[in-house]
Formats: structure tokens, sequence, C-alpha cells
């Protein structure tokens, strides 16, 4: 049956009434396409020798923040329908990188992060700032490797934000060493760029063990899809070491695919009603860490089944704990602490330690906002712990975190007198998401 939501939350309020379930969810929800692809897709086209187009783009805060940084150092981006007529696409047109130029990060790791070494390829200075909490987040990763590749960074000796990029239209490139234990997205940076660099790059993590590798197979497989030569650990190369070729790169009718992550909150509301809910277009293979929800959700009590009509997950009305490392997949953690929260058995998320420094330090916040609502959350050194007891309405705070508030989401599906403050910050990934959520309740 379709469940009932408590209440018509007013998605405009400060405070967002998270609805509560009577019932089971069955419901199709249609996820939009996947940010990490989306952001990826605009710089390797933005660096081609030839336009291409980005298909079922995704339209979120972060996207719409790469796609105008990247216009104002002269790439060209026209928004409209394929090809063919059909669908929404977008239309990138390479152009030779100018300067001077000011970009806004917002809070975005990847636009941060990936686009100061399209900057050293512009012919002028581009300055880099954005939101409070971007000037938090390390860069020191990105900063130390483009020094060491022959580029001019003006960051006070900060290693984060604000910073200027002083292009000179060209970047020698060649090996560097990083310490990328804090984000693979240092690795993914240099190697999306590293095809325009004179002599392309060797990169060599050293230090910690690297998290969210998946992300980085992402970066490698779109590389190759655009002509990039990219040897990698995975092909033989040695560990934690790869090697991108200078090349020219092709321009793809490349189509984006369901940001899996992004479906987790709906999957997690089939386990937590004892449910149904289905995913259309969930990819057969893909290199997305949200894949790896179809294992986790089934272990804590679930099934799924991949058709042609795409993931159906079902729930039994029984959640389960588990003792899981999260390392390549850590943005799955506050939705599967939501979970492991309603569980019947204790559960241990281990190899999250990188997680401090996301978009806020979700290690403490999940330990915060959960026991305040009678939780029983300890942090260890590289994750948490959670001791399931009987929860009980009241405010959870996001931090302007996206993921902060679908796990606050999950928890109200059971808990009544929820209240998500902040909940617009589901904008930032996820567009729409408590009209997605409601509609799901079949509110």
């Amino acid at each position: 049956m379709t469940a009932a939501a408590s209440v018509h939350p007013d998605p405009s309020s400060d405070l967002w009434p998270a609805p509560y379930a009577r019932g089971a969810v069955d419901a199709t929800v249609t996820v939009p396409g996947s940010k990490s692809v989306t952001n990826r897709g605009l710089v390797l086209a933005a660096l081609a020798s030839e336009p291409g187009w980005l298909r079922r783009p995704l339209r979120s805060r972060d996207t719409l923040l790469m796609a105008e940084a990247l216009r104002t150092i002269g790439v060209k981006i026209e928004e409209g329908v394929g090809p063919d007529g059909t669908g929404e696409a977008w239309r990138i047109i390479p152009a030779p990188l100018r300067g001077p130029a000011t970009v806004d990060v917002g809070n975005a790791g990847t636009v941060m992060r990936f686009l100061p070494p399209v900057a050293a390829l512009t012919d002028g200075p581009v300055r880099f700032d954005g939101d409070p909490r971007s000037h938090e987040r390390p860069l020191h990763g990105v900063i130390d490797a483009l020094r060491a590749l022959g580029a001019r960074i003006e960051d006070d000796g900060r290693g984060a934000l604000p910073m200027t990029v002083n292009g000179t239209g060209s970047l020698d490139g060649g090996t560097v060493e990083i310490d990328a234990s804090s984000s693979s997205q240092f690795v993914s940076a240099l190697l999306l760029s590293a095809p325009r660099f004179n002599q392309g790059v060797e990169v060599r993590h050293v230090g910690a063990k690297l998290p969210s590798l998946p992300h980085i197979r992402m970066t490698v497989d779109m590389l190759r899809s655009v002509g990039a030569q990219v040897d990698e650990p995975e092909h033989g190369g040695a560990p934690n070491v790869w090697r991108v070729a200078p090349s020219a790169l092709r321009g793809r009718d490349l189509v984006v695919e369901p940001d899996l992550s992004n479906a987790q909150p709906f999957l997690a509301a089939a386990l937590v009603t004892g449910g149904r809910v289905t995913v259309p277009d969930w990819p057969e293979r893909t290199t997305q860490p949200g894949d790896a929800l179809r294992e986790i959700f089934t272990e804590m009590g679930g099934s799924c089944e991949l058709t042609e009509a795409g993931l159906t997950f079902t729930g039994t009305g029984r959640i389960h704990g588990i003792d899981v490392d999260l390392g390549e997949v850590g943005e799955l953690t506050p939705g599967i602490a939501a979970v492991a929260a309603l569980a019947d058995s204790p559960s241990t998320l281990r190899g999250v330690a990188h997680l401090r420094l996301h978009e806020t330090d979700r290690l403490a916040a999940l330990t915060k906002e959960i026991n305040e609502l009678g939780g029983d959350v300890t942090e260890t050194e590289d994750g948490l712990h959670i001791r399931p007891r009987p929860l009980h309405g009241g405010v959870f705070h996001t931090y302007h975190d996206h993921r902060m508030a679908t796990a606050g989401a999950i928890i109200g599906l059971a808990v009544e007198g929820v209240e998500i403050e902040d909940v617009a910050t589901t904008a930032k990934t996820l567009p729409d998401f408590p009209m997605m959520w409601t509609e799901m309740l079949g509110v």
C-alpha cells in the first residue's frame, strides 16, 4: 500500500516537519542525474578540442556553480534540448581559456578542487572564493601539487580559500607527489586537466589510505571515454600512481546516469517502512559509489532486483545493524547512520575519518543530532558506533549539509515530530527533495 504521511510539510519554512510514514512505501522515484558525472563531464567537455553534449545533466547548486565558473573563463555552455530535439541537454563549446575572472565555488568540493588546474591553463588571474565553510575545507593537496607542476598561486599560506591562480596559458605538468588521504578529489582534479598539460602528469599518492576510490575510477573511465591515455593501479600500474599522457580530448555526447547516492534516502524509505521503491534507469555497470547501497541495504534487512525497469528495493519491516568499512563510499555514511539508528542491533561504521572535512564535520554532526533525538551514537577514531534506542521528535540540524538533511528525513519516517532545519540545503545536489519525498509517500 501507499504510505500516508502525517503532515504536509512546507519546504519554505525554516523548520520542515519530516513526514511520518504510517504505512509501507510503494513508489517509483526518478532520481536526477549524477552530480559527480555532470561536473566531471563539464570539465572534460570544456577542455576538449571540439564541442560536446551533456544529456540529462543534474541542475543543482553544485552543477550550476561549475557551469557558471567555466563560463567566466570563456567556455560557452548552451542549455536546451539534445541534438535529436528531445530531453534536456547542455551543449559545451570549448574556447580559449581567459582571465581575469572570479569563481564562486559555493561549498562545492568538485568546483573548488577541479577548477584550479583548469585555471592554470587560462591567460590571466582567476580568483576563487565561496561560502564561509569553503574556507575551512582542505585544498592543500591541489595547491601544493599545482605549484610543483609550475603554477603560481596566491593563498597567503592558508592551503585553503580564498586564493588566486595566475594562469599563463599552459602548464608544464610532470611528476608530482600529493597526500590525498583527506580527499580523493585532489587526485581527480589533477587527472581531469592533465591531458592539456605539456607533459601530462604522473600523480603519486603518499600518505594514509585513499578514501572514495570509486570516484577516482569514475574520473579515469570518463577520461578514457574522451580519448585520454591513463595508466592506473588497477590496470598494471604501480600502487597509488596514475599517469595521464598529453593529448587532445574528443567532444562527446554523454548521457548522465541517475545519481545513485541521491537515491539513498528513497531506498532507505523502503527499508524503514517495510515497503518497496523502484529507481528507474539504475545502470548495470557503474563507477558510482551509490551502487554499493544494493549490498549494504540488503545486509541491513532488505532485498533488491535489477531489471529493465530499474532497481527495485524491498524492505521486510526489520532493520539489522551492520559492521562495515565505508572508506570507499563515505558519502553514504549519513544515510546509513540514520537507518542504523532505527535497527534492531548495534552498528559500527568504519573507514570514514575523512568525513570530518566534508560540508561539515559529518561524524560530529551525526552523533550530536541523533543523540539529541534520544539515540546512543559515539564517535570512534575513524567512524561511528551506533546502539539503537527508542527515538523521539525534535529539531534535526543540517549544518548546511544536504546529506544531513536527507538523513533526518529518513529518521522522521519512523519517529513522529522530527523537524529538519534548513531542508533547502538539499538543493546542493537534489533539487525538489521535499516534493519528491512527499510524493513518494503519496501526499
